[in-house]
């Protein structure tokens, strides 16, 4: 098979950790007779600093007529240590999520059997969790209109849905749902905001077309406070931009560890496939990155947009046999042996 794949390294350690995925994706397409085209696009502050522009119109070119994209991480400390930045790195993230029309963003959260120790959360109260929040990504505060009164002492951020953008997201969720246990919740804070309360409304008058799906509505504050509880109480969960974006981070520590967790927004135009930890600048250039978040987002990337379930699975099994064995970054290593970013890289590739 013919695989044309956008590659957005992005900042700091962003170009490291792809290189891995690049060497693991490699080794697949020798191993099981595909050819993958690599295009290199701009993003994020390189991008700022290249051409003045976080998402320039060359990228967004070479991401529509992709197959995939597979992406890095974004950011640097001076811009977020300079609020009055006019032009920032993260606007390109919300530039390409808009123009690639990438609605909804996928973010598993599993346990790993030689890890679930690492984890802050105890072993009895994670052990089998394996869930799914879907988060809407093109909509809701981060999209709203925003601004400043009274003299720049007043500020506002808007957030606004249409029932269309949450009936796509919501439809997606009932059929993940219907796929794995026809479990569904969706997370809202009704009791308060009128834009959850159509979410609410909406997603009730979708379930008499997923009638086998069991749907519960539960506050955000109180799944924020089971998913440290009982996480392996959920299986697919739905929710707005800004919840998701706070839930997806608290339950990736669930695993022990943010570099582990993959993630794919899935859009009208292309899919795009990013580790979920951010640029982690003060690792940059040093070879000590955890690259394993990116090589399972490839994984997900054969499967989700290629259809090529054999080679996903060779990839996580390689990546728990990584971690089974001790060839791990720092993050994971403890007391033994830390290996370099690059090292479990030509690790995995080896192996596949």
């Amino acid at each position: 098979m013919k695989l044309n794949i956008a590659l957005l390294a992005g900042d700091g350690i962003g170009p490291e950790v792809i290189d891995q995925a690049v060497k693991v994706s490699d080794a697949i397409a020798k191993k099981f007779n595909h050819d993958i085209t690599w295009t290199a696009a701009l993003t994020g502050a390189c991008a700022i600093d290249a051409v003045g522009e976080p998402y320039p119109d060359e990228t967004h070119e070479i991401c529509m007529k992709a197959d995939a994209v597979l992406f890095g991480a974004i950011g640097h400390p001076r811009y977020d240590n300079d609020p009055k930045a006019t032009v920032r790195p993260e606007q390109g993230l919300l530039k390409m999520r808009k123009k690639l029309g990438l609605f909804a963003n996928i973010r598993p959260t599993f346990t790993f059997p030689s890890l679930i120790d690492n984890s802050p959360l105890k072993r009895e109260r994670i052990e089998g969790t394996d869930l799914i929040i879907l988060r809407e990504l093109t909509g809701g505060i981060y999209f709203g209109a925003r601004g400043r009164l009274d003299d720049g002492n007043t500020a506002f951020d808007t957030c606004t849905y249409t029932r269309a953008e949450i009936q796509r997201l919501a439809k997606l969720g009932f059929e993940m749902a219907m796929a794995r246990s026809k479990r569904l919740c969706c997370v809202d804070k009704a009791n308060v905001l009128e834009t959850s309360r159509l979410w609410r409304e909406t997603v009730q008058d979708m379930e008499k077309d997923f009638p086998e799906v069991t749907v519960s509505y539960e506050f955000v504050d109180a799944v924020a406070m089971r998913l440290v509880q009982w996480p392996n109480t959920y299986d697919v969960l739905i929710t707005e931009n800004l919840f998701g974006d706070i839930l997806t981070d608290e339950a990736s520590v669930i695993s022990g560890s943010m570099g582990l967790m993959p993630s794919a927004s899935i859009g009208i135009h292309t899919s795009l496939f990013e580790p979920i930890h951010g640029s982690y600048p003060q690792a940059a250039g040093k070879d000590i990155a955890n690259p394993l978040a990116t090589v399972l987002s490839a994984a997900m990337m054969f499967e989700d947009a290629f259809g090529l379930k054999e080679e996903a699975e060779l990839i996580r099994s390689v990546v728990n046999k990584s971690l089974a064995e001790g060839i791990v970054t720092e993050d994971l290593a403890g007391k033994n042996k830390a290996y370099k970013t690059s090292e479990v890289g030509d690790w995995l590739a080896g192996n596949i």
